[in-house]
């Protein structure tokens, strides 16, 4: 399919494809980027997934690898192959803001951890990714830098807070890009734009280089075009890293090679509570009919219970806003970023503060602030931890019984763009199914599965226990494998 004939979720070489062939030097890594840089001439203007494209400097670094690979020398399992990185990772030399007006201009003095193994893989850096200021957002409408648009329908959201870099994917902009997950943020912008979207058991991919959200509950993960992909940049940037406390010293499970395995005895749970109210009845329908394709494919298939689920998203915006208001603490106009002058430091933190944070940043570390203080810790931030406590025991409770869980991604296809915008309420409803997951420290995974009555993407979500990868990616494999036969016939 040629440049101009490009739609989102296309079929184009996947990231395997692209590194094997500029392995053997059957493609130059020149002219993949260079198809990327098209496409992204083309389209970045009306859909806006980048802050910075990085078009000289991928550029030079695709020549490095082809000068590799003419020496006789083997770039990495991801040589010459486009991705786009959210713009909370830090990249040393290269303006890192979180879409945050407190960080415009500042380039950190290092790599983020999952930078470093991907450069060292081969692969190619296009830019920096939109996301809501500070990943706090479920829109993308959140960037003190503009929205992201749908590249399926451009007054649409393409879900949040990672939308850029799942636009870059669905727009080709990139074969690949990263994200990061602290309540549903690569999930749910991954069944929004309909491609492949995953977040790791805590503590598998290294936070060094992450600028912090929510500590306990941020992730990075994969964005790809198929459940493949996802797997290799699992592979690729997973792994112990003794530069961040909370990673696991353990080796990434091999999930590539587990791909074909099917489901074949299989117990999978779809989950009742993520099926009923507030889910959009084209959505559930979707899920079931996911679940059917599974029971076909050999797996066994039931309804579970998993009760504690319900009072996720309340627990959530206890704990996630508590880590926010202390993680965000250091900014204050003398360390880095922005700096309103004023006649006294408390005046020149406030006024810093002030014009730097957008609403949805101040809102958070408010709520943050008020749950951590004197007299309404124990009543409201003791409780939450309670609550996440009892959440993993009943997600304990069901992996008893079943290898994987199953449940719709997001309880909507894309919504209109300014739609939510006026009732954070409504907009944090959109990360129903996907909070527990970060609560529990499980892994989960949003699989494109067919269309809504809209005709707008529906992800479906695979959850699994920690350490779970290799069962629910042979799971994604079978939905993905299913739904790309469908949408055939």
């Amino acid at each position: 399919m040629s440049d101009e004939q490009h739609s989102p979720n296309a079929v184009d070489p996947s990231a395997i494809e692209t590194a094997a062939a500029v392995r053997s030097g059957d493609l130059s890594a020149v002219e993949v980027l260079e198809t990327s840089l098209t496409r992204i001439e083309e389209r970045e203007g009306e859909i806006h997934a980048f802050n910075l494209v990085l078009a000289e400097e991928a550029r030079e670094t695709a020549r490095r690898v082809d000068d590799a690979v003419a020496g006789g020398a083997d770039p990495g399992a991801l040589a010459g192959v486009p991705v786009a990185l959210k713009d909370n990772l830090c990249t040393k030399g290269v303006e890192t803001t979180c879409s945050s007006r407190i960080l415009e201009g500042w380039k950190p003095p290092y790599d983020a951890t999952v930078v470093q193994r991907l450069a060292a893989a081969g692969a190619v850096m296009v830019g920096k990714t939109n996301l809501d200021e500070f990943a706090m957002g479920s829109s993308t409408e959140n960037s003190a830098f503009g929205p992201t648009h749908n590249p399926h329908d451009l007054s649409k959201v393409p879900g949040g807070s990672s939308g850029g870099s799942a636009a870059a994917v669905a727009a080709g902009f990139a074969t690949l890009a990263l994200g990061s997950d602290t309540g549903g943020s690569i999930r749910q912008p991954a069944a929004l734009c309909g491609v492949v979207g995953m977040k790791p058991t805590y503590g598998l991919v290294s936070r060094l280089g992450l600028i912090a959200f929510g500590s306990s509950l941020d992730q990075i993960g994969p964005f790809s075009n198929s459940v493949a992909d996802a797997a290799l940049l699992l592979e690729v940037m997973g792994g112990h890293d003794p530069g961040d406390s909370t990673s696991l010293d353990t080796e990434v499970p091999a999930v590539s090679t587990h791909l074909d395995d099917g489901v074949s005895g299989m117990r999978v749970g779809l989950i009742s509570e993520m099926m009923g109210e507030g889910i959009a009845p084209d959505v559930a329908a979707r899920t079931r009919a996911a679940a059917e394709c599974l029971a076909a494919a050999g797996a066994i298939v039931e309804e579970v219970s998993v009760p504690a689920v319900v009072y996720g998203l309340s627990a959530y915006y206890l704990v996630a806003p508590a880590e926010a208001s202390s993680n965000l603490a250091r900014y204050d106009g003398v360390r880095y970023g922005m700096r309103v002058e004023a006649p006294t430091v408390g005046e020149m933190i406030e006024a810093t503060r002030t014009a730097g944070f957008g609403d949805e940043v101040k809102r958070r570390i408010m709520l943050g602030t008020y749950a951590l203080s004197a007299g309404y810790y124990d009543a409201f931030y003791g409780k939450a931890l309670k609550v996440r406590t009892l959440i993993r025991g009943d997600f304990d409770a069901a992996y008893g019984n079943f290898d994987v869980l199953l449940s719709p991604t997001s309880p909507s296809t894309a919504f209109d763009m300014g739609s939510k915008t006026a009732d954070p309420l409504s907009m944090y409803l959109n990360d129903l199914c996907t909070i527990p997951s970060n609560l529990a420290g499980h892994p989960a995974m949003s699989v494109p599965f067919g269309r809504g009555g809209d005709g707008l993407p529906v992800g479906v979500q695979v959850l699994a226990p920690a350490l779970g990868e290799v069962p629910m990616f042979r799971t994604a494999a079978v939905l993905e494998a299913a739904a790309r036969e469908e949408a055939r016939s």
